[in-house]
């Protein structure tokens, strides 16, 4: 992942991989440009990735606190 994309968004990084989608379907480009966008959204869809990894290990995570703090599978007992 190239440096300046860590401190991309989660939305930013989705909006931006839409856009050079676009771009590849619209055509019209050169070789040289169309590969340049193709290795962009590459990068776009790997930071994408990471925050999806992210999000599911803090959901996963959270699920798990939650199960844990509740006995017998009531989802009442791991509330305050």
């Amino acid at each position: 992942m190239a440096e300046t994309d860590t401190s991309l968004g989660y939305e930013q990084a989705r909006d931006e991989l839409v856009e050079v989608v676009r771009r590849l379907e619209a055509g019209g480009t050169s070789l040289e440009d169309s590969l340049a966008l193709w290795e962009r959204g590459e990068e776009l869809a790997q930071v994408c990735r990471h925050w999806l990894e992210g999000a599911r290990a803090r959901l996963d995570s959270a699920l798990a606190a939650r199960e844990a703090g509740a006995p017998d599978g009531d989802p009442e007992d791991g509330r305050k």
